[in-house]
């Protein structure tokens, strides 16, 4: 089965089935392939679409949550490793397109592919069909976190901890430097500090920015509370 057949099984008829097959093609198939296009632009509608679902859908919570409560919840519901579980969940990686070199490092099972993926399908099913298809999608995977949502514990996010834990005395600002770049296009690494007035007080390494920022913020919470 194909994503365009998938769709059509939750009953969303797709008018633009080259829209939805972008949001699944990586970098390095559109490189090694020579198309024009990827699934970087759709990433960026993706997640503005996310940013609201999730924050109608939490603010809707009842009893109702105070502001902290739900920004930490929607912090935890939207960040990567989550965004990779709900792509696991549906099992949507099957339809990555890879180039080769990815495919054999094995890309169609690292977070950062998978989640970038998830944020893009949802940018061209909103394009193509608007909320109502999104909705369909995340409902089922979303949804359930939120009937309890106290007890949400998808992944640690150190990112708030750290910010939490360092604006306890003060309003001092955290924040992250990019220090290295490394490696091909389509399998790079990326070394991350967290930083303090000046003062790095972590530093940390993945295959996005985004996962290095939650080493690093990991590396500096866990020096910090010993």
């Amino acid at each position: 089965m194909e994503i365009i057949a998938w769709l059509k099984n939750r009953g969303i008829e797709i008018k633009d089935a080259e829209l939805i097959h972008q949001a699944f093609m990586h970098s390095s198939y559109a490189n090694e392939h020579r198309r024009h296009h990827d699934n970087e632009r759709l990433e960026f509608m993706g997640d503005a679409v996310l940013q609201l679902y999730s924050s109608e859908h939490i603010f809707a919570v009842v009893p109702p949550l105070s502001e902290g409560q739900m920004s930490r919840l929607r912090s935890q519901l939207v960040c990567e490793k989550a965004l990779a579980l709900y792509g696991r969940q549906l099992k949507l990686n099957r339809f990555l397109m890879l180039g080769s070199g990815e495919e054999k490092t094995g890309g169609r099972n690292k977070d950062a592919i998978i989640a970038d993926m998830f944020e893009a399908f949802l940018g061209a099913l909103y394009l193509d069909q608007g909320m109502y298809a999104v909705e369909n999608i995340l409902n089922e995977v979303f949804d359930p976190y939120l009937e309890k949502p106290e007890t949400v514990a998808l992944v640690t996010d150190y990112k708030t901890k750290l910010q939490e834990y360092v604006q306890a005395d003060d309003k001092r600002t955290v924040r992250y430097r990019l220090v290295s770049e490394t490696g091909p296009a389509n399998a790079p690494t990326f070394v991350m500090n967290v930083v303090v007035d000046d003062l790095v007080l972590g530093t940390g390494t993945g295959s996005s920015k985004k996962e290095a920022e939650q080493n690093a913020a990991r590396d500096a919470f866990d020096k910090m509370v010993k």
